[in-house]
């Protein structure tokens, strides 16, 4: 049959009955679970008996009760109302955001939905001021090259790639490194007493303005907000800086650029 519109969501099938071997007693198992009476029409002898409490009979589940014991001589059957309207699956475009509950839809779902392998979420900050650090031994921020995101799986994984133009004096130590929250990572490893880092810079001249770039594919194991920054350090006794060259005269070979830092979480 064909419709005008759209299609109903609900199909119609034949009443299924249940012909029950009767015995003296007022208890009887039926064959589909009912949510009460109503959904069954009960025969006795070919009458139809009146539903309710203090009436013919009464059922819930898979249970059907007598409020008269039944002789073996009798015949007895049901008919299922309730399993005559059958619902199908919901017509193209029927479903609603209003009809889905607020808690319905969770982060991770949405990652099951999503082939694995897909880009979830891309974050990225771009600096394009001028900073410097001077020498120390430890390392520090480098302000404004940060970038905080929250992963919507623990098995998802985080490619972080970053960007920074930096300059130092003429044969000066500059160390950066990558850090997740307050863990370095992509660093060299621990043997002998060398410095782990994720970058180094030894300029050859004090107007170098030295690109470094890196990519990292990180497994924070975490759905809560991760923090991937980019850290330096300047080794020796002098000055260096991001965004310009360690001479800052205003020089149209001497640029001054932009340093970058993007997350992407990758589905897994």
């Amino acid at each position: 049959m064909s419709y005008i519109g759209i299609q109903p969501a609900e199909s119609f099938t034949s009443f299924a009955t249940q012909t029950f071997s009767v015995s003296a007693t007022t208890s009887y198992t039926l064959d589909h679970a009912v949510a009460n009476e109503n959904e069954i029409a009960l025969f006795v002898n070919n009458v139809r008996q009146q539903p309710g409490s203090g009436k013919a009979y009464t059922a819930t589940g898979t249970a059907l009760t007598l409020s008269a014991a039944t002789a073996s001589t009798d015949t007895m059957y049901c008919i299922f109302l309730g399993r005559a309207l059958q619902t199908v699956t919901p017509a193209t475009n029927s479903i609603t955001a209003a009809m889905i509950s607020d808690d319905a839809v969770t982060a991770a779902k949405i990652a099951d939905a999503v082939p694995l392998g897909k880009i979830g979420q891309v974050l990225s900050t771009t600096k394009t001021d001028t900073t410097s650090v001077s020498q120390s031994g430890s390392f520090a921020d480098i302000t404004g090259m940060s970038v905080s995101i929250t992963p919507s799986a623990t098995s998802s994984k985080i490619l972080v790639i970053c960007s920074a133009n930096v300059a130092t004096n003429t044969g000066y130590n500059l160390h950066l490194r990558l850090v997740r929250d307050s863990t370095a990572i992509c660093i060299g490893d621990a043997a002998g007493s060398r410095s782990r880092v994720s970058m180094g810079i030894r300029p050859a001249s004090t107007y170098d303005r030295i690109e470094r770039s890196m990519n990292f594919l990180d497994s924070p194991s975490s759905t809560s907000a991760i923090a991937y920054k980019l850290q330096w350090r300047q080794v020796d006794n002098t000055t260096a800086y991001l965004n310009r060259t360690h001479d800052d005269s205003d020089d149209e070979h001497r640029p001054r650029l932009a340093s970058t830092i993007t997350v992407m979480e990758v589905l897994a």
